[in-house]
C-alpha cells in the first residue's frame, strides 16, 4: 500500500507540470530549449505540442487511479466514466505525440524512440477498448496495466533524463537519445512481468 504513495505523487506531479507552460513563457525553457524558433513558431507544431502536454497530463491524472480493486468495486460507473476520458486522453496525446517524433531533438534515433512509443501507447489504447466493449475485462484490465505504464513514460523521462545527462554522459543529447527508448522499454517490461504474475495467481486461485 505504501508503494502508491511515491506512485501516486509522481503522476500527479508529471500530470500538473503541463501548467507550467501556460503560466511561463517557456519557449527557451525545458524541452523547448533545443527546438529551432521556427519549429516553434510552426502552428501545427505548436497545436501538436500543447495537445500532447495537455491531453497528456490528463492522462497522467486520470490514470492512477483506475488500479484500484476496491475503488472500482465501490465506484463503478465513475470508473467507467473516468476510463472513458482517460483512453480519450491518450487518443489525442499519442496522436498529436507521433506528430511531433518526426521533429524530435536528437535525430533519427529519438524520432524512432518516441514513435514507437506513441504507436504501442495508440495501439494498447485500442485493444483495451476493444477488449472490455467485447467483455473481457481481464484482456482489459491487462491492456490497460500496458498503456499506463506507456503513459508513465512521462514520470520516468523526467527522472532519467537529469542521471544520465548530469551523472553519466555529462551532455543533453546522449543522454537524451538514450531517454527515448529508457524511459518506456523498462516500463513495459514491468508491466509484463505484473500480468505474468497476475495471470499466475488467478491460475492457482
Amino acid at each position: 500500500m505504501l508503494g502508491w504513495i511515491p506512485f501516486v505523487f509522481l503522476a500527479m506531479a508529471t500530470g500538473l507540470y503541463p501548467l507550467i507552460y501556460y503560466l511561463v513563457d517557456m519557449h527557451d525553457k525545458g524541452f523547448l530549449t533545443n527546438k529551432p524558433a521556427a519549429l516553434q513558431a510552426d502552428p501545427v507544431w505548436h497545436l501538436a505540442f500543447y495537445t500532447h502536454i495537455s491531453f497528456g497530463g490528463i492522462a497522467l491524472l486520470s490514470g492512477w487511479s483506475q488500479f484500484s480493486a476496491k475503488w472500482r468495486s465501490r465506484r463503478l460507473e465513475l470508473h467507467r466514466w473516468l476510463g472513458r476520458g482517460y483512453l480519450i486522453a491518450v487518443l489525442f496525446s499519442s496522436l498529436a505525440g507521433l506528430y511531433i517524433a518526426f521533429f524530435a531533438t536528437g535525430g533519427i534515433i529519438c524520432s524512432t524512440g518516441f514513435g514507437t512509443l506513441a504507436l504501442l501507447w495508440l495501439g494498447s489504447a485500442v485493444q483495451a477498448y476493444a477488449s472490455i466493449r467485447k467483455g473481457y475485462v481481464d484482456q482489459h484490465r491487462d491492456w490497460m496495466t500496458v498503456n499506463y505504464s506507456l503513459t508513465f513514460a512521462a514520470v520516468t523521462l523526467r527522472i532519467w533524463l537529469p542521471i544520465l545527462q548530469y551523472h553519466v554522459f555529462h551532455d543533453f543529447m546522449p543522454a537524451y537519445r538514450i531517454v527515448a527508448w529508457w524511459s518506456w522499454v523498462p516500463n513495459l517490461i514491468v508491466a509484463m512481468m505484473i500480468i505474468r504474475k497476475r495471470r499466475r495467481v488467478a491460475i492457482k486461485a
